[in-house]
């Protein structure tokens, strides 16, 4: 962050249970331009980086996760895993949290889920810029984002409640739509 640049602090937009969170970056909204990242990726054998521009082209479903170590995280991204059977061919779905790509690794093995995982754990940048940077855990908001061909913004929905799934039919309608265009 350069001197004198402000971001945007969102109070009242996330929570779980009694405690209220604070987020960091703005909303992205449909039409926005998705913010490039290069985030990092454990293939079984090396750490590799992952860039958006890497998949320019096709359509992204990005779903962000506080952990995939935690209750809903877990449900949330095997159902997404499930659902890819069902969407068009070149759709990409990656899941990202904080987590070290190590542990997603070793967790996307155990439960044998094929869509990459990436992994911010470096730096908080990609939080700053998708609006899901949770200050008080530097954690990711439960989000999920899906980008089009042309790298904007097709639907974005933010979780309020971290103890809830995001709405899974109307994101996977977005991604079906961004395929067919």
């Amino acid at each position: 962050m350069g001197t004198g640049e402000w971001i945007e602090e969102r109070t009242g937009e996330a929570f779980e249970l009694g405690e209220q969170l604070t987020v960091i970056g703005r909303q992205l909204r449909p039409g926005d331009r998705a913010p490039e990242f290069t985030l990092d990726h454990f293939d079984g054998s090396a750490v590799k980086p992952v860039r958006l521009a890497e998949s320019a082209g096709k359509v992204r479903l990005v779903h962000t996760v506080n952990s995939l170590f935690t209750p809903v995280c877990h449900v949330e991204t095997r159902r997404w895993e499930e659902s890819r059977a069902g969407l068009p061919p070149g759709i990409e779905v990656y899941t990202v949290s904080m987590d070290l790509p190590f542990a997603q690794e070793r967790w996307q093995v155990t439960e044998d889920v094929k869509h990459p995982m990436l992994s911010t754990h470096r730096s908080e940048q990609f939080g700053r810029d998708y609006g899901v940077l949770i200050k008080e855990w530097r954690l990711l908001q439960r989000a999920v984002f899906v980008i089009d061909r042309h790298d904007r913004i097709a639907y974005a929905q933010y979780v309020a409640d971290q103890m809830r799934e995001p709405d899974y039919g109307p994101a996977l309608e977005a991604a079906r739509r961004a395929a067919a265009a």
